[in-house]
């Protein structure tokens, strides 16, 4: 059982950001990632679909034989996260808690600002959480949809003029309100890291829910005893369900190394994922 891979999924590429922590936090152990790039983005879909799509994705993981199932998604997190709950007895980690958290030990004035797609704005599940890990501390939260963040992300924009105008426009509303934290609430927007913390001026710590998903997967692991203990790097397993070129270009300039294993899948949704 130790030995199983933890299971990743996303809408797409960025997830990646997920699977780069865990491997710092935990890298002895082997990881399976599926990348939904045929239904990417997650953020502009209605509750019911991402719910389905959630749930489509797991499954596949699930039949890879996983440990552990995390969901790298913060729209995912938000729309399904009960429902993956109820239909998987695997332990089963999403961002959303861990980002909210990380956030309320890193704000000292209490003001919060939150960027995500508008699908997790929407569900208010960031402010929920971030309160909650506040307890009794005043907190005041911004959220701010960022869409276009996601397909510039997706394409590699990450460091070009065209992001830093985007990111200006998202931005400026929340450097006003003298926030002294943002959380990046979407698992694609640590790869425009750099031009979000340009843009929004020192004095801001960005919060990112994928370092601090990762550092409490390994937590979970050794409270459950299924940490792998084996010597070496684990391996990992990359799945995608479009776009097979334009991802292993993405991640592997993300990911600053060659991608050892990445497949083509073909989506039969309402059964099955096959392999193509």
């Amino acid at each position: 059982m130790n030995s199983l891979p933890i299971g990743i999924f996303d809408s797409g590429v960025g997830g990646l950001t997920v699977l780069r922590a865990l491997r710092r936090h935990l890298p002895h152990e082997n990881l399976v990632y599926l990348g939904d790039t045929a239904r990417v983005p997650y953020g502009t879909k209605s509750p019911a679909t991402v719910e389905r799509y959630a749930v489509e994705d797991a499954s596949f993981l699930d039949r890879k034989g996983v440990k552990m199932i995390v969901v790298a998604c913060n729209t995912a997190s938000a729309l399904a996260g009960a429902e993956l709950h109820r239909a998987f007895r695997l332990p089963l980690l999403s961002v959303i808690g861990p980002g909210a958290r990380a956030a309320a030990r890193a704000t000292g004035s209490g003001r919060v600002g939150v960027i995500a797609t508008e699908a997790t704005v929407e569900s208010g599940a960031y402010a929920t959480r971030i309160r909650e890990a506040c307890g009794r501390r005043a907190v005041e939260i911004f959220s701010q949809p960022c869409p276009l963040f996601v397909p510039l992300a997706e394409e590699g924009e990450t460091d070009s003029a065209v992001t830093r105008m985007v990111a200006e426009k998202y931005l400026a509303p929340l450097r006003e309100q003298r926030i002294d934290t943002l959380v990046l609430g979407c698992t694609h927007y640590p790869l425009l890291k750099n031009v979000i913390a340009e843009t929004m001026g020192g004095g801001v710590t960005l919060v990112d829910s994928a370092e601090a998903t990762a550092a409490e997967v390994a937590t979970l692991l050794a409270e459950q005893g299924l940490l792998n203990d084996r010597p070496g790097r684990g391996e990992s397993r990359f799945y995608v369900t479009d776009a097979a070129r334009r991802f292993h270009r993405i991640a592997e300039q993300f990911l600053g190394e060659p991608l050892g294993h990445l497949e083509a899948v073909v989506a039969w949704w309402h059964d099955r994922l096959q392999t193509r």
